[in-house]
């Protein structure tokens, strides 16, 4: 069953390190079958129930998967191999289209706002004992979501999107829990699915955002929990329209135990109205990231939710970092108060790219989608063909495996660095190397 490999320890721990570090190596390849548990502890010499925690540590580690009498077998994608692993890397004289990087041009300078955030902390240095949000960062943060419809809730502060929603995905679910989530989306969303132990659910979208069906369909198969972006949804650039939101909500409204969570990570990068869902459901939390038009390094996230949802998240920082550092939150409320990001100007910017590109395409008979944001998706018939013929001509793609559970092949073009003279080169690139492809939904 396992070839030459042979699993080794006494205990639970060494059982699973032994088993995890076989994965890992590739000496157990994804979807091979494990031993079943009275079988392996006869050969090891242990008790049932020692391969028994032995394999519940797997599960929970996202390392293996359990189908009922069908036995054990190491996941087709375990959790410790990294979607962001799926990558190309540009060699020289390769332009780089996959990173997902924002144009550091559009990114404000920091040297004023981290001054001023020198400048008061030197006043009032931050210690322990303090409050975790500096009173002027969740004021101007609190105006902003009031701005957007967003329902009034308690805040916290986290170290980006990601870790948000981690926090808040461990606040409510246990492993084994099921999650619904957009397919294609965040890759590294759903290896953060996978690595709590999670089971992803996939929804498919279209350009206005999940399909109501794919919801439906999501939430009546067990989903405890539904991740929705709002905007500049990663990688389609998709947008939830009022329309979908309304049909969502009704949706979400059957389900009123559902943990709902919405990612506004392209916040002040585009040009297309907010419309919430959060409300709906009795546990629910709204994140809000600084990385895409602030700036990635920044690692500030704001989030708001239900009572019962912020205290869990505030009170594991509280037992962990703390606080997110108030220098980053006096920089941020500064870059916020200022004005420094006109997010007319950026969503433009990145918008004036990504409608080029696609008309470009659309001339060639190329299907794509960009409605907003940084990213156009285009689906292709041969994925891997179309990544190695880009990077043959001097373009590096991002994989559509990266963000896919169950939807269709596609590759993802960030045009953050894209030029005007760069659009009829790389549409003729993109044209050659994946063909006409038919519209279509990703559901």
């Amino acid at each position: 069953m396992l070839g030459e490999y042979r699993i080794a320890g006494r205990r639970a721990s060494e059982i699973a390190a032994s088993i995890e570090q076989a994965v890992g190596s590739g000496e157990l390849e994804p979807g091979r079958p494990l031993p079943p548990m009275r079988e392996l502890a006869t050969e090891l010499g242990v008790n049932p129930n020692t391969v028994a925690a032995a394999y519940r540590t797997l599960r929970e580690r996202g390392v293996i998967e359990t189908a009922g009498r069908r036995g054990s077998r190491v996941r087709s994608r375990p959790a410790s191999t990294a979607r962001g692993s799926l990558r190309v890397d540009a060699p020289p004289g390769v332009r780089d289209l996959g990173e997902g990087n924002p144009d550091a041009a559009l990114l404000p300078p920091l040297d004023e706002a981290l001054a001023v955030a020198a400048a008061r902390h030197a006043k009032e240095p931050g210690l322990y004992g303090r409050a975790p949000l500096d009173a002027e960062f969740e004021r101007l943060a609190r105006a902003a979501m009031d701005a957007d419809g967003v329902p009034a809730g308690p805040l916290a502060a986290t170290s980006g999107a990601l870790d948000a929603i981690e926090r808040i995905l461990a606040a409510h679910l246990r492993p084994g829990d099921a999650v619904a989530v957009e397919d294609p989306g965040w890759g590294s969303l759903l290896d953060l699915v996978s690595a709590l132990g999670l089971k992803p659910l996939p929804m498919g979208l279209d350009d206005d955002g999940p399909l109501p069906d794919e919801v439906e369909r999501a939430l009546n198969a067990g989903a405890r929990a539904i991740v929705v972006t709002d905007r500049a949804q990663n990688p389609t650039g998709a947008v939830v329209s009022r329309r979908r939101a309304d049909q969502l909500r009704a949706v979400l409204g059957r389900f009123p135990r559902t943990l709902l969570v919405e990612d506004d990570h392209g916040h002040a990068i585009v040009d297309q109205p907010l419309h919430p869902l959060a409300g709906v459901t009795d546990s629910w939390a709204f994140v809000r990231s600084a990385a895409k038009a602030y700036g990635p390094d920044l690692r500030v996230a704001v989030l708001t939710g239900d009572t019962v949802t912020l205290d869990r998240v505030q009170g594991r920082l509280g037992l962990g970092p703390g606080w997110v550092s108030r220098l980053l939150q006096h920089t941020c409320a500064h870059l916020w108060a200022s004005g420094a990001v006109d997010p007319l100007v950026v969503a433009r910017s990145y918008g004036a790219r990504r409608d080029a590109l696609m008309d470009a395409l659309a001339r060639r008979g190329v299907a794509s989608r960009g409605r907003s944001g940084m990213n156009v998706w285009v689906p292709v018939r041969d994925e891997t063909g179309a990544v190695a013929r880009l990077l043959h001509v001097g373009w590096a793609v991002a994989p559509g495996a990266r963000f896919r559970v169950s939807s269709p092949p596609g590759v993802r073009l960030t045009v953050s660095g894209l030029t005007q003279a760069d659009i009829e080169p790389l549409a003729e690139a993109v044209a050659s190397a994946v063909g006409p492809m038919p519209v279509r939904s990703y559901g």
